[in-house]
């Protein structure tokens, strides 16, 4: 046979790259995954669903995802790993057939003021470039525009070298930025009332700084009153103007304090640097509470909030300043830039309108690119994210999605089901932990975990097909095709809430009265105005609680005994049993091992490589020094009973020896929203977003207050933590309770006894009511789009 003939044979066999078709996971223990292997074709999309806490994270974003990034983060030099966040190998003996993963999460994006919609999705520097082009008058470059570039000018001599001779010339240097100078950028400036900052009454020497951690005895107590610029013994109210400055405003100086060199600090330009520059809601609580009394926050009188200088805002395109743009509407601005015509920026402009309709295609056109990007549900921060994918070349990549359709309206969801399948069909891998039935729907594959919660999880139940999943018996299977159906009675309303005349946001001047007594529910299109209306346009005094989806501050020594407050009767209780202090029992405390500080682990730093982190080998992982655990209550130890899943904590504090009251009540709400297999010492780091929500519902179910408030509490949950929640809502309404949730998910919405319906759409085409009433007369009228998806759901 000739050459030519033998490769002609060849070719007819399938090539060699191409039996690479799966992503082979073998031995996955992350979390609580026990030994999982499974294989998930390429190019396909692939959904992982089970109950809240099965394990579907740990298997699609602490095994796959994080493996594939750490492998691309070590193909970059020693020196660019060294700024990035260093990566452990997750706890899996086979991971084959990886691509390179993109990961579009429900990480809520910073709360930084200075971040926007606009500089979260490069939309604003496109913006800045055509302004800088086109805008008249011409004001400057791309920087001119930006309210992140203050405007700095100087002058002076420099030495230059020159053909063997030294020369002194005059040089001179301006930088145009488009930061407005009073709010610095922010939009909103702060007035600090001085009353709360000291007590004119007093002298520096009696304490009279307010502020927490100023106190006379601490390090910046001590800077202030030793630092020689003041009169320590003086009250302030008889200090002079200059001495007044000098505590108030002065700038920063070097001086000796018990012969020390420190950095002495007005009070004022220190407490803007320290308090006001950060995020409130990050503060700790005193602190928070301090800030808040202190400060009064309000639009910025020179920029009218719009962050700029009056330079960037007289440039003008077409009547149209860069600040009306970002004002806008985005749906309104993609159509005022397709009106531009210009060859000069041809390209800028192509690339802007793809960015902008992406926007409208995703279903956030209701959006404006100066909305503060803190501000945005973790749902929408998740679908901004998506915006620089969607028209990428990008093809072969793993695209791993967080619960796509949160916070979305049934009317949405299958539009994001479209944008799914485009990426699929692109070449790509596409990877959805979801619980939506209609986003099961579109599976090529279905993978299941579970059968039940942490422990009682972290197994593969199912794998296959959709229909496969009906027949599987699994939990997932059998409640696939439930549906609720409407009350047949409903309750009366005890009395109502009234809302008048808000206009937060987007609204129309609404006029609402929410029931009490009841379970209401507020619905409408995502960007209709039912957060504006909830959350900014209730009274402050109407004594309400709110359970929002902001995330859970805390690092790995938080825990759900700690963040419960579930700790403190615990402690309590060992140390009356055993005649010693509380202080013992807390492992942040004086009973925390000293070889590990309490951690439970010790950490190598191993610079720009995976630190590695070791049992203790003093406590043993247990946290607590030998002697404290020598103490005991009922028969366990403080290690034994934080091991505790939380149904079991219930009986073991409930009766007999170890009987609290005070830390039953609190772990029977957490058994309450369903979190008993929770441990009380799990870190809070490795909880769900479902399981966080439900754990600070548990706790604000001990607040003293009428009126709950929920925002969306079934994203994260399965169809068959549903049904658990619906029986939770209907016990506290029963109790007396007045219940409003915001929610999208037709069963809630069919177990209702009040609806309110926003729309008709979203942005400046909503901020209306469009229906109120039961369940019931929503469904037979069908006079909203929710009407007609409800009416579908529950099959009327």
């Amino acid at each position: 046979m000739s050459t030519a003939q033998r490769n002609g044979a060849a070719s007819s066999a399938p090539h060699l790259a191409d039996s690479h078709e799966l992503i082979r996971v073998l031995g996955a223990r992350e979390n609580n995954l026990k030994d999982v292997s499974v294989e998930i074709p390429k190019r396909r999309l692939t959904v992982f669903t089970g109950v809240s806490g099965s394990g579907k994270s740990s298997l699609v974003f602490d095994t796959i995802a994080a493996e594939s990034q750490r492998l691309i983060n070590e193909t970059y030099s020693a020196f660019v790993q060294g700024f990035m966040p260093t990566l452990a190998r997750p706890d899996v003996d086979v991971l084959d057939g990886l691509t390179t993963a993109i990961i579009v999460d429900q990480q809520r994006m910073g709360a930084d003021p200075r971040s926007t919609v606009g500089t979260a999705t490069d939309a604003n520097a496109m913006l800045r470039i055509l302004f800088s082009r086109l805008g008249t008058p011409h004001i400057g470059s791309s920087r001119a525009f930006s309210f992140n570039v203050p405007s700095v000018s100087g002058a002076g001599a420099v030495t230059v070298e020159r053909g063997g001779r030294t020369v002194k010339e005059k040089a001179s240097f301006q930088i145009t930025g488009g930061m407005c100078p009073r709010c610095e950028g922010r939009g909103r400036v702060s007035d600090i009332d001085l009353a709360e900052l000291y007590d004119d009454t007093k002298s520096l020497d009696e304490g009279a700084l307010t502020i927490p951690g100023y106190t006379a005895d601490s390090w910046y107590g001590r800077t202030y009153r030793l630092s020689g610029l003041l009169d320590p013994a003086k009250p302030i109210r008889k200090y002079t103007k200059r001495e007044l400055d000098t505590l108030l405003y002065k700038e920063a100086t070097r001086v000796k304090v018990e012969g020390v060199n420190v950095t002495y600090e007005g009070l004022i330009p220190k407490l803007q640097k320290s308090f006001l520059a950060k995020d409130v809601e990050s503060l700790q609580p005193h602190i928070r509470a301090f800030v808040e009394r202190a400060t009064t926050t309000q639009t910025c009188p020179e920029c009218d909030g719009t962050r700029l200088n009056a330079g960037a805002r007289s440039s003008k395109i077409k009547g149209i300043s860069i600040a009306d743009a970002c004002a806008m509407q985005i749906s309104d601005l993609a159509a005022w830039v397709r009106e531009l015509d210009d060859p000069s920026v041809a390209p800028l402009l192509e690339s802007l309108r793809q960015t902008l309709d992406s926007f409208v295609e995703i279903g956030l056109g209701y959006l404006a690119l100066d909305r503060p990007a803190g501000t945005l549900s973790g749902g929408e921060a998740q679908r901004v994210k998506m915006i620089r994918h969607l028209g990428s070349s990008l093809t072969d990549v793993t695209y791993v999605f967080d619960e796509p359709t949160a916070g979305l309206h049934p009317h949405d969801i299958q539009r994001m089901n479209e944008l799914l399948l485009r990426l699929r069909d692109k070449g790509n891998t596409v990877l959805v932990v979801e619980h939506k039935p209609e986003t099961i729907a579109i599976a090529d594959h279905v993978v299941d975990l579970g059968p039940g919660a942490g422990s009682g999880g972290g197994t593969i139940c199912f794998e296959g097909t959709l229909d496969g999943l009906r027949r599987s018996g699994t939990v997932t299977g059998r409640h696939l095709d439930d549906r609720a159906s409407v009350k047949a009675e409903v309750r009366t309303a005890t009395g109502v809430l009234p809302i008048r005349g808000a206009t937060a946001n987007n609204l129309r001047k609404v006029d609402v009265d929410l029931p009490l007594g009841v379970l209401a529910v507020i619905t409408g299109v995502a960007g209709s105005g039912k957060s504006s209306l909830v959350h900014g346009s209730i009274p402050a005094d109407a004594g309400v609680i709110s359970v929002d989806q902001s995330p859970i501050r805390g690092s790995r020594r938080s825990n759900p005994a700690t963040y419960t407050g579930l700790l403190d009767p615990i402690r309590k209780a060992f140390a009356k049993a055993n005649g010693v202090k509380p202080a013992l029992f807390s492992a942040n405390s004086e009973g925390a091992c000293p070889n590990c500080n309490g951690a439970g682990v010790t950490y190598t730093d191993l610079a720009m490589m995976a630190g590695v982190a070791t049992t203790c080998e003093e406590c043993e992982g247990r946290r607590f020094q030998a002697a404290v655990l020598e103490y005991k209550l009922g028969g366990r130890d403080i290690s034994e009973v934080l091991a505790m899943p939380v149904a079991e904590a219930e009986e073991y504090f409930g009766a007999g020896e170890a009987r609290t009251p005070a830390a039953h009540r609190i772990l029977e709400r957490l058994v309450d929203v369903g979190l008993g297999y929770l441990t009380l010492g799990q870190p809070l780091t490795t909880l769900s977003g479902g399981e966080r929500q439900r754990l600070k519902l548990a706790t604000h179910m001990g607040d003293k207050g009428g009126i709950y408030v929920l925002d969306e509490p079934t994203t994260g949950l399965h169809l068959a933590d549903v049904e658990q929640l619906l029986g939770l809502l209907d016990r506290l309404v029963d109790s007396g309770k007045s219940v409003i949730v915001v929610e999208h998910h037709q069963a809630v919405m069919a177990h209702a006894d009040w609806i309110v319906d926003l729309g008709p759409g979203a942005g400046h085409d909503g901020g209306q009511i469009v229906f109120e009433g039961t369940p019931a007369d929503l469904v037979a009228a069908r006079s909203t789009l929710t009407g007609e998806h409800l009416a579908q759901y529950v099959g009327a």
